[in-house]
């Protein structure tokens, strides 16, 4: 292995190191204990390491939520695999979004509700945003009428993202969440 491989490994590895770090810090005690001070200490680097990664905490969120997209996808697309029914699929992969933000608030938060510069349905809309929306449209798309493909599945998205957020939030009865959420699903596929 060439040196510059390697600097190039362990700067990956370090780059890594630090997103992680962010992921289970914000976890465990929000993002407001997420700070370039608390990481370094966190991952025994020292700031201006941490600062050779990521212009500062907005960009460490980007890659936080961008790795939530990703994990996101592949959990939307098990879920929605697992079903034949294409009623079946729309409603599991419905349930596995929820499930989605209320195992991993903090990385929801950074995702969907936290102001950070990452666009969806533009060009430079990132691929991993890409695909986690792509397993909505494929959830969406076997019960398309004649509504807009992409139209409809923002709509089924924001259904289910204001469902989990107003909840989370203490909006609406937890204790109602999972008769809304059949509630959406059957209005939708119906």
């Amino acid at each position: 292995m060439s040196i510059q491989a390697r600097r190039e490994r362990e700067r990956a590895e370090r780059q890594q190191l630090i997103v992680t770090a962010a992921r289970e810090l914000a976890e465990s005690e929000g993002w407001d204990a997420v700070t370039t001070r608390r990481l370094a200490e966190e991952i025994e680097y020292s700031q201006p390491v941490l600062y050779s990664h990521f212009k500062g905490k907005d960009a460490i969120m980007v890659a936080v939520a961008l790795e939530g997209f990703a994990d996101l996808a592949v959990e939307l697309r098990a879920a929605r695999t697992a079903e034949t029914d294409p009623r079946q699929a729309l409603a599991a992969v419905g349930a596995a979004y929820a499930m989605f933000g209320e195992r991993r608030p903090a990385l929801y938060d950074a995702m969907f509700t936290h102001v950070i510069d990452l666009r969806f349905g533009s060009a430079e809309t990132p691929p991993a945003l890409r695909e986690a929306f792509g397993e909505f449209l494929e959830a969406v798309r076997p019960l398309v009428r004649d509504d807009d493909l992409e139209t409809l599945t923002e709509t089924f998205w924001s259904g289910l993202h204001g469902l989990l957020t107003l909840m989370r939030n203490g909006r609406l009865r937890r204790d109602h969440h999972e008769q809304r959420l059949a509630l959406l699903l059957s209005r939708f596929s119906g």
